[in-house]
């Protein structure tokens, strides 16, 4: 077996720490329900392809940035996943006030091109938190730090996030019409979704202070 391809366990556990990820509502989410309803399904899968372009971004950081600080400064990637922690759980506070959750944009205005419905489906995964914190400090502890393959096998694991998030994403796309009407008329259901967005934000928090770096 070539030295980037992680063990199955690892393979398997990884796969369901994205799948969380991926059903758990968030920006992406919401961009991709929003451009769907107001411009269509073409609009809707270039907003994927952008998130898709910007997991590649953040798989890369990690893979050749990340994994230098895990060697070189312990002490620092600890203190970056209580940051990290910590933001989530106010992340999960926002998410239960009034306006948290998912967020469905306005009807009305300019129909975008295409290209800027991808440009922007990239620039809200650079700039999802929920993203950018799985990525910089819940991937590295499926990798050892001593690992000479460890930079190969991250980018491996990112294409495999790649692969188990885009039936998700895809399924959104789809539906959009049907949930966006479902948010829109039941407010007891957006409510709910708000409630589960900051249980999921609260567990990834617990995660990565529990977690420890694999050895």
């Amino acid at each position: 077996m070539p030295a980037f391809i992680p063990d199955l366990p690892v393979i398997l556990a990884f796969a369901l720490a994205a799948f969380v990820l991926a059903v758990t509502p968030g920006p992406d989410m919401a961009l991709f329900v929003s451009r769907t309803i107001h411009w269509g399904r073409s609009h809707g899968f270039a907003t994927v392809l952008g998130a898709i372009t910007g997991i590649a971004v953040h798989t890369t950081l990690v893979a050749f940035g990340i994994s230098v600080l895990i060697v070189a400064a312990p002490a620092a990637f600890w203190a970056l996943k209580i940051v990290g922690a910590l933001y989530l759980v106010w992340l999960a506070i926002q998410a239960i006030r009034d306006g948290g959750g998912l967020l469905v944009a306005r009807a009305g205005g300019r129909q975008p091109s295409w290209g800027q419905s991808y440009l922007t489906g990239l620039g809200i995964n650079l700039t999802n938190p929920k993203v950018a914190l799985f990525f910089v400090t819940f991937l590295p502890q499926f990798v050892s730090a001593a690992d000479p393959a460890a930079p190969g096998k991250l980018l491996f694991l990112g294409a495999e996030f790649v692969l188990v998030s885009l039936p998700v994403v895809v399924a959104v796309v789809l539906f959009a019409e049907w949930l966006t009407q479902t948010l829109r008329h039941n407010r007891w259901v957006g409510r709910a979704l708000n409630w589960s967005f900051a249980a999921v934000f609260m567990a990834f928090a617990a995660t990565i202070l529990l977690a420890e770096g694999r050895k």
